[in-house]
């Protein structure tokens, strides 16, 4: 590998977020796809305004310029060390962040660790303040092979502690608005970041509607149609609300303990 040079065009815009989630991996070799698999999770359950999800794949260097904007980063990552499958490492980004030396290295060898020396010689000031990493000790590397069990286990354990990430547990507005015509109509990044596969529960709930994304049309539920090309989106509450469908423009909570958007529907409170 060559000596990088001194003058790196990291480009004008800059994508800046509380919280950036980087799942490394293969998915096509087994329990080596668990970085990449937890983000899909992330993704599905609806992420917040002001955090970002990336797949970092394999492409370790690819993880370096992503850091560049913020606040918080948090690697997940398979490792085998000897320890039983589905053990969890908690390791502050600075304890590994010089290791190895970029020297000699070719692309195909960089990893997440070598990101992250290489971040901080990139970035300089730009670099994050606070960065984590979660290893999760693995041992079956099959091609095609699902999750195992142990690893499973523990990128589920690990989804819990990033869901109780400040940027995840902070209240979040959300405005949504009801139709005369029945409809509830939410803008198209709302819907993109908490509705990914424009699928939704909904129920009413003490004065409220709940609305609980599904990982697809095959769970059932109620479709969102998309209502304009700007992508806003539509949903039918008309047969779930009956008499108490509210008209005009409410603000809704997403609620990170429920996996859900509630929307205050109480008709006293005004049409």
């Amino acid at each position: 590998m060559t000596e990088p040079s001194t003058q790196v065009d990291l480009g004008s815009e800059v994508m800046t977020c509380r919280l950036l989630v980087i799942g490394c991996g293969n998915l096509l070799r087994g329990d080596d796809g668990v970085g990449p698999i937890l983000i899909r999770h992330l993704w599905q359950g609806g992420v917040p305004a002001d955090v970002r999800l990336v797949d970092g794949g394999t492409a370790g260097m690819d993880v370096s310029f992503q850091m560049r904007g913020a606040q918080r980063v948090v690697i997940i990552d398979a490792c085998t060390t000897g320890q039983p499958p589905g053990t969890i490492y908690k390791i502050p980004g600075p304890e590994v962040e010089d290791l190895p030396p970029l020297s000699g290295l070719h692309t195909h060898m960089f990893r997440w660790d070598n990101a992250l020396a290489f971040g901080r010689w990139l970035l300089k000031d730009d670099y994050p303040q606070d960065v984590e990493v979660y290893l999760i000790e693995v041992d079956d590397f099959t091609p095609g092979a699902r999750l195992g069990p142990a690893a499973e286990r523990a990128m589920h354990e690990v989804l819990t502690l990033i869901r109780a990430e400040p940027a995840f547990r902070d209240p979040l507005q959300v405005d949504v608005e009801f139709t005369d015509s029945g409809y509830l109509r939410l803008a198209a990044a709302d819907a993109g970041r908490y509705f990914p596969s424009d699928v939704a529960v909904a129920l009413p709930r003490q004065g409220q509607l709940w609305l609980l994304p599904l990982h697809s049309a095959g769970s059932g539920g109620l479709l969102f149609k998309q209502r304009n090309p700007a992508g806003d989106r539509c949903l039918l509450v008309r047969e779930v609300l009956n008499d108490d469908q509210p008209v005009g423009v409410r603000t809704g909570l997403w609620d990170a303990d429920e996996g859900a958007l509630r929307i205050d529907i109480d008709i006293a409170a005004g049409r």
